[in-house]
């Protein structure tokens, strides 16, 4: 008699979420996958989302990843969830010391095989020949014979077994350590190889902190991931990263970061370092980049995927911070210098604008005091005999100046070696010390006779025309430009503004990376915000 088993109702309710989650996975968009990924792999885990999110790029690109830090900081837990982020994933977890063999790492040697064939073959099932993730701990502990062969497992994906070259299943290769390799004594080639290097610390908030005290779940109970990446689907995106492009934008932006290394500020000190990274560094940060912009769902790589990319410069922890703010600014370079141009232009048009009202009320009230002085570079008279002879004061300033008096308080204003000249010495006349503190200036005192101009006190007499001598250029003949200024700045912080949102939903830059972001805009938007400014003078004749 033949029996037949009822499904019961719980595995049949199973058996169908399971058939649901296959068919959302197959609709899914890759970036939504791997966000729901990453947060069932967090699930417990405290302020480890940067070290969780990059091991899984770094799996997905097939680069290694080193987490440095203190004992007790969850390092271990990492190289852990990632094995979840795969189906049927086996791991390989070992603890360095000085007397560890290669054994112990990459199997014992078959007495059987070396018996029966004379072969010297290693019985690798169950070490890391065979896992999909690897956690190395204490990893500059390890010997030269095991340095050597793990050189050529993170390269190549390759283990020679005897005569036999074994192709790896790893996917991904997590090392931790307490401390950076011993210069001299040659590890700086495994140094090298993994490619992102993040400073794992303990919890810092403190709501963070009262969970993890508070938290007795059991890790090993945890459900497995139903969002996790097959050995199909992990070949097939291997072969759809190899065909993401990448912009010139994005090149230009790494030939600014390369430039930057060399100048490197060491957090806390003066000390400027030149950074050295490898030509097969930088070939496999673009393999990075790729994994990244495959992962957001993009046939191209764009900016967006670049901040995270200060992780795989670094040599020293305290080389970090100036690093991640070289990234930062190079992202911003194209709008710093549309943004400089349409200053330039600006205050160009605003001095014009100056010089010729200030000319026309002379006009209009009958001052024919400066008509022989001399105008130097359309906006300048010169003061003779001071300095080295190169100093200019703006004539809408000059004008008006008050004349001399014992009974009047004399102007303030400012003066300043000309950036576009620092031969020229520049005079301005300003009220607000805060505008004088910003140009790095000098403090002087202004007041003016027919003929000459007072500095602090001391007569210096004014260039003037000679005898058959002509102006190079008369004001009158200047035009302004026919600039839209207002709606320049509009679309150059609509484009600043686009950036900041864009980094802010990629899933590998975290919560520490906005704030730098953050804190350079500021300095973006303050400048368009003085941009605005001026275009209200130049539009109102507005000088507050």
């Amino acid at each position: 008699m033949q029996i037949v088993r009822l499904q019961t109702t719980y595995e049949w309710q199973n058996e169908w979420h399971l058939y649901l989650c296959a068919e959302s996975k197959n609709n899914m968009e890759i970036k939504e996958r791997i966000q729901l990924l990453l947060s069932e792999m967090n699930r417990g885990v405290y302020e480890k989302e940067a070290e969780i999110g990059l091991s899984l790029l770094a799996a997905l690109a097939g680069e290694s990843i080193l987490l440095l830090g203190p004992p007790g900081v969850a390092k271990s837990m990492v190289a852990r969830r990632l094995k979840r982020a795969f189906v049927d994933a086996r791991a390989f977890e070992y603890l360095m010391s000085r007397f560890s063999t290669p054994d112990e790492i990459f199997g014992p040697v078959s007495i059987s095989r070396l018996k029966e064939s004379d072969k010297y073959e290693r019985a690798v099932d169950g070490y890391l020949p065979t896992a999909d993730v690897v956690f190395l701990d204490e990893i500059w502990k390890a010997g030269p014979a095991i340095q050597n062969t793990l050189l050529t497992v993170i390269n190549e994906k390759l283990f020679r077994n005897g005569d036999t070259e074994l192709k790896l299943p790893l996917k991904l290769l997590v090392a931790a350590s307490n401390e950076l390799p011993t210069q001299g004594e040659g590890l700086e080639a495994l140094w090298d190889r993994f490619l992102i290097r993040i400073i794992s610390t303990c919890v810092k908030q403190e709501e963070a902190f009262y969970q993890m005290l508070l938290d007795d779940g059991d890790e090993e109970e945890l459900e497995v991931c139903r969002w996790q990446i097959s050995d199909e689907e992990y070949a097939g995106w291997q072969k759809e990263i190899r065909q993401i492009k990448v912009s010139a934008e994005v090149l230009s932006c790494i030939t600014e970061i390369r430039k930057n290394l060399e100048k490197v500020e060491i957090q806390g000190s003066e000390v400027h370092r030149n950074i050295y990274v490898s030509d097969r560094r930088w070939k496999n940060i673009v393999k990075l980049l790729k994994a990244s912009a495959f992962i957001h769902g993009r046939k191209e790589v764009c900016l967006t995927d670049l901040l995270p990319v200060y992780h795989c410069l670094w040599n020293e922890p305290e080389e970090c911070a100036d690093i991640r703010q070289i990234v930062v600014r190079a992202l911003f370079v194209p709008y710093v210098k549309e943004i400089a141009a349409i200053n330039l232009s600006l205050k160009s048009d605003l001095k014009v604008s100056r010089v010729r009202e200030a000319l026309e009320k002379a006009r209009q009230k009958g001052d024919r005091r400066d008509d022989d002085l001399m105008i130097i570079d359309h906006f300048y008279y010169q003061i003779e005999n001071h300095g080295t002879g190169n100093t200019y004061i703006f004539i809408v300033d000059y004008k008006n100046l008050k004349e001399y008096s014992p009974k009047d308080v004399p102007a303030t204003g400012v003066m300043y070696a000309d950036p576009l000249n620092p031969k020229r010495t520049i005079i301005r006349t300003f009220s607000d010390a805060t505008k004088m503190k910003e140009q790095g200036a000098e403090r002087v005192t202004l007041y003016r006779d027919e003929k000459n101009l007072y500095i602090n006190g001391v007569r210096f007499p004014m260039r003037r025309l000679k005898r058959g001598e002509q102006q190079q250029l008369w004001l009158g003949n200047m035009t302004l430009t026919d600039r839209d200024y207002e709606t320049e700045l509009e679309t150059a912080h609509g484009r600043i503004e686009k950036l900041v949102k864009d980094l802010s939903e990629n899933i590998f830059v975290s919560e520490e990376d906005k704030k730098g972001v953050a804190q350079y805009v500021a300095t973006l938007r303050k400048e368009i915000a003085w941009a605005r400014v001026d275009v209200r003078k130049l539009r109102y004749g507005d000088e507050s």
